[in-house]
């Protein structure tokens, strides 16, 4: 259960047993962090050990789904709920130590958070990704080497680490000094995240478990198109395609397969996949929206801002949850996913909503359309202002 239907007062349902594209949005503080917690909750609570539910979070927010939502606990009784922590699993790109203040891992073991080190396997980004990793032409000399380096490696020997990398180009006879000592710069900055496994081959896919939420913290790291926070959702993204498509494999001959379904949920996810440009982790994103539901992939992208998210994700959506929007663009790009059944345009039912926590849902599947009160959450919300600390967010929409 979502919410409430504001019109017949009904509870409000979206159908999680196939794959769907999902977009959450709204403008600042209208709720669309606390929306996207409801949704991964109830997909913990429905999905069991049948969903993966993953999210990426640009923001460090969602590790407070561990802890119960007593603040609302007299308005969730009204609902007929209770306030309940969910186990929440912390994977963080590099070394916890290194990122964090030791009080604040102190505290996240105090709170029951379980954290780990999230490494990614080199292997797994292709020539290409690693060319717009270092922003290398691949038709100029820096590119063209590293191009060779690792599309070599991946022939020969599958598992590779960066420092193999390092050693293919050096040992490049073709290769100019200048473009070398170039590369090996930028592959030793490289090694110094920590992000990559120097050790074996882990998939990726065998660190996530289903049933609980798992947090991909990227708050630690630079944004920006070609920056770490993109060369996660990339890598991941890649990885658990292919994985969950092997998987799908095995389900249609009656096999056994270890990897359930995947939901990918992504906050602020026009950092991922901005409608203009390109960054790492776009394609995949685009892939997993447009072909995902064939292997059992959910892609959920939240945001304040629909207009900068890459149009041919926003087009595969089938369900939009959107709260109250009031600028113009954000408007715009999403009423031209109107649909006939709708009976108006979307851009109206938009305008319409009066308070914070109200919202639209669209689902094409059910070719329905519904103006409701978003359910209070059973763990607690991170998405604060430090002003509205002491006063949750939601007890606000109910004034």
């Amino acid at each position: 259960m979502l919410g409430r239907d504001l019109n017949t007062q009904k509870n409000v349902y979206l159908d999680a047993s196939g794959s769907r594209a999902v977009l959450v949005c709204g403008k600042r503080g209208s709720g669309k962090s606390y929306t996207l917690g409801v949704l991964i909750e109830e997909l913990v609570a429905v999905g069991g050990r049948n969903v993966i539910p993953i999210v990426v979070d640009p923001m460090g927010i969602y590790h407070t789904m561990v802890k119960r939502n007593e603040r609302q606990s007299s308005e969730l009784f009204r609902w007929g709920l209770t306030a309940q922590g969910l186990r929440v699993r912390l994977l963080i790109p590099g070394i916890p130590e290194e990122l964090y203040d030791p009080d604040i891992l102190d505290e996240l073991r105090r709170r029951g958070v379980e954290y780990t080190c999230l490494r990614l396997n080199p292997a797994d980004l292709t020539p290409d990704g690693w060319c717009d990793l270092f922003d290398a032409d691949v038709n100029k000399p820096m590119g063209i080497v590293l191009f060779r380096a690792v599309q070599n490696l991946s022939e020969e020997q599958g598992f590779f680490t960066v420092h193999d990398i390092a050693r293919s180009v050096e040992k490049d006879k073709r290769a100019q000094d200048t473009s070398k000592e170039a590369l090996l710069n930028r592959l030793e900055g490289a090694a110094r995240w920590h992000l990559f496994s120097e050790e074996s081959y882990q998939p990726l896919d065998s660190i996530f478990e289903p049933g609980v939420v798992n947090v991909i913290d990227v708050s630690r790291l630079e944004s920006g198109p070609q920056g770490r926070r993109n060369l996660i959702v990339s890598v991941v993204g890649r990885n658990l395609f292919r994985a969950r498509s092997d998987a799908r494999l095995r389900e249609e001959f009656g096999l056994a397969a270890e990897l359930p379904r995947v939901w990918l949920a992504l906050d602020e996810a026009h950092q991922f996949a901005p409608s203009s440009g390109n960054s790492l982790g776009k394609q995949q994103l685009i892939r997993w929206a447009k072909e995902g539901r064939q292997p059992g992939l959910s892609l959920v992208v939240a945001t304040q801002q629909p207009s900068a998210i890459d149009r041919e994700i926003l087009s595969q959506c089938d369900v939009i949850l959107s709260h109250k929007l009031t600028t113009r663009d954000d408007v715009m790009a999403l009423n031209s996913l109107s649909q006939d059944y709708m009976g108006s345009e979307l851009r109206n039912y938009i305008t319409g909503l009066e308070r914070v926590g109200q919202a639209v849902l669209v689902d094409d599947e059910r070719e329905s359309v519904s103006v409701m009160q978003i359910r209070p959450r059973q763990s607690q919300h991170g998405g604060g202002t430090v002003a509205s600390d002491a006063q949750n967010d939601y007890d606000i929409w109910q004034q």
